[in-house]
């Protein structure tokens, strides 16, 4: 679903975590942190957290009177006639006075219900002019919901609101604003919830991950490991679940490149056992030929191919029950594929190869000074004659020295990884001090 596979352990611990801004509507009985949400500036706003109970995916909080107050600042208070006591004269009285106090109950359970109504709708404004002016992309609204605790809550109330106020807009440009917040964040959040859901499979099974990746590779995207760790983030006063989800990352991560990886092998090799069948059942050896230079050509000639003529050929070529006339097919087949493919590197990377079989110091400057003076290039049969400038081949040069030192063999060329190995880099480093020093 590219990869890059950095740690996101590392990622997570190696520099300090800046918390996005809280958006809440839960607060506990007079608690003043959530009042940052109406009454400060929206710039001020802290960050949205995933964590709840030490749960790995946030659960839907129940908005209580309490908290909905706290978070619109609103100190109206509801009576609570139930408390009263009444002396019971009959019992067509207290039949009486119980109707009146059922009916208070749902008069008093309606006006809550009112009034968290009333303030949610505050808090949804408030919402929108964050998301808005604030934290307009949806990059950040990624962000902020999956650092989010309540947003479980104040979700349906928030596009209600959304739509109401594009509904009641008079000003074009401000209603197909609202439009597309409540259209666009509706997507972001189907995404979150996505990889949520798919978090929360991965914690409960971690033995399994490798079948979860096998089964599900394509929800694997680099928008759920970017969401992974910034839930990851949310955890930032919990170093050990936090150490625990960017291992989980990691281990993610390493099963959909294994996956990627097998995938590919399996792919690669049942195209390069149509293309060899079609090869071998040619009508005649140049006619084989063709169909490879054909290949070679539309860039479709590849190392599964070439591994496959070889191993057909080493086989014939050991075996007793193979007519010669087989085994001299076969070698030609392979000698022309492997041309084919060694004309599809670059060629600065073919320059390299043939230097690094040199032994000899001096004649190995002699081979520079022939690659470095300018002629016509032939291909030949069994030799070609190339040439290229100093700065290219030092370029390719630095590029594999350094990539084996930074470890980023990812961003060489498939024809150049095979130069990843201790003893040949070490060669590689002569030969560039050897064009530094002398063109």
């Amino acid at each position: 679903m590219e990869l890059a596979s950095a740690s996101l352990n590392s990622y997570c611990s190696s520099s300090p975590v800046k918390r996005p801004p809280i958006l809440t509507s839960t607060v506990h009985h007079y608690s003043p942190p959530a009042l940052s949400l109406v009454r400060n500036s929206t710039r001020d706003l802290p960050s949205l957290s995933v964590k709840s109970h030490g749960s790995y995916l946030s659960n839907t909080v129940r908005l209580q009177k309490s908290s909905l107050s706290a978070v619109v600042g609103d100190t109206t208070a509801v009576p609570n006639d139930s408390s009263k006591e009444h002396m019971p004269f009959s019992d067509s009285t207290k039949n009486h006075e119980a109707a009146i106090a059922n009916g208070e109950e749902r008069d008093e359970k309606d006006g809550v219900e009112a009034l968290d109504g009333h303030k949610m709708v505050r808090v949804s404004d408030k919402l929108i002019e964050v998301f808005l002016v604030d934290k307009p992309t949806p990059t950040d609204w990624r962000r902020l919901l999956a650092f989010s605790k309540e947003w479980s809550s104040i979700r349906p109330h928030f596009f209600k609101r959304c739509q109401e106020r594009a509904d009641s807009e008079d000003d074009p440009g401000k209603k197909h604003n609202l439009l597309r917040l409540g259209r666009k964040l509706k997507e972001v959040d189907e995404d979150v919830q996505r990889h949520d859901k798919l978090l929360e499979v991965i914690r409960r099974t971690p033995s399994e991950i490798s079948e979860i990746v096998a089964r599900r590779r394509k929800d694997f995207t680099k928008e759920f490991f970017v969401h992974l760790h910034t839930v990851a983030e949310s955890y930032h006063d919990n170093p050990e679940e936090q150490s625990a989800l960017a291992k989980l990352g990691n281990t993610c991560l390493a099963a959909a490149q294994a996956y990627d990886t097998a995938t590919e092998s399996i792919e690669a090799l049942n195209a390069a056992e149509l293309k060899f069948e079609d090869i071998i059942n040619s009508p005649s050896l140049d006619v084989a030929c063709q169909k490879i230079d054909n290949l070679a050509e539309k860039n479709q000639l590849d190392s599964a191919l070439v591994l496959m003529i070889t191993k057909a050929w080493s086989a014939a070529k050991e075996s007793n029950m193979m007519k010669d006339e087989v085994k001299d097919i076969l070698y030609h087949l392979y000698m022309k594929a492997r041309g084919n493919l060694q004309r599809l590197m670059p060629k600065e990377i073919r320059i390299v190869k043939y230097l690094l079989t040199i032994q000899d110091p001096e004649e190995r400057l002699c081979a520079l000074k022939d690659a470095f003076t300018p002629g016509e290039e032939l291909e030949g049969q069994d030799v070609d004659c190339l040439y290229t400038t100093p700065e290219k081949l030092h370029t390719w040069i630095k590029a594999v020295v350094d990539a084996y030192h930074f470890s980023r063999e990812g961003t060489l060329i498939r024809e150049a990884r095979d130069l990843m190995n201790p003893t040949i880099i070490q060669k590689l480093e002569e030969i560039q001090k050897s064009v530094q020093d002398n063109f």
